[in-house]
């Protein structure tokens, strides 16, 4: 996989730690840098974790599906992107929800597994393109830290109203993604 797939993959894989992110920065009403970071940290090793995860389940049926791999992973990558482009515009901005004045550790590590569960799957496209899968979770982790860092820090400016278009635009990175890496193995652009 190249680099620039490398970067585009993390940070389509962080948008929805980033609409949340959002989200939890705006119930804060102004929170320090020192939440936006814990935040920030917890959600990036969340993030890193479950493609670990998914990599080796896919691994394991990595035999069964070799020569169908990039199938594989297009049809998991455009799953997740329309799931979160469906998230995205199903979410209704407009209602209040009462939400406590701090985040709990539990109550984000919650949060982040909820919004990390793309990243296991596409962990398991990743195992079929036998990429090298710690590179790839630690630049998933890092995109993942700054981007729920910069989430939080930008709720509290944004509000929960550019939540839904940040999980739209990462549902439409991640279909693009799934298509890059078919026309790829199709050689459609040689």
């Amino acid at each position: 996989m190249q680099f620039y797939t490398v970067i585009i993959l993390a940070l389509g894989m962080s948008m929805d730690a980033f609409a949340a992110a959002i989200g939890k920065g705006a119930a804060l009403h102004r929170p320090p840098l020192k939440e936006a970071i814990r935040t920030g940290i917890i959600f990036g090793v969340i993030e890193a974790i479950t493609p670990v995860i998914g990599w080796a389940i896919g691994l394991a049926a990595t035999q069964f599906i070799m020569e169908w791999d990039h199938w594989v992973a297009f049809i998991l990558l455009l799953v997740l992107g329309l799931r979160m482009i469906w998230e995205g515009f199903r979410k209704d901005t407009s209602e209040e929800v009462d939400v406590p004045l701090r985040h709990g550790f539990w109550l984000l590590v919650a949060t982040a597994i909820a919004t990390s569960l793309d990243a296991m799957a596409v962990g398991v496209g990743l195992a079929f393109l036998q990429v090298n899968i710690l590179v790839m979770a630690l630049t998933i982790g890092a995109a993942t830290t700054i981007m729920a860092t910069s989430g939080m820090l930008l709720g509290r400016f944004l509000g929960a109203a550019i939540g839904k278009w940040a999980e739209v635009l990462g549902g439409v990175v991640l279909i693009g993604i799934g298509s890059s890496i078919l026309v790829e193995h199709l050689g459609l652009l040689n």
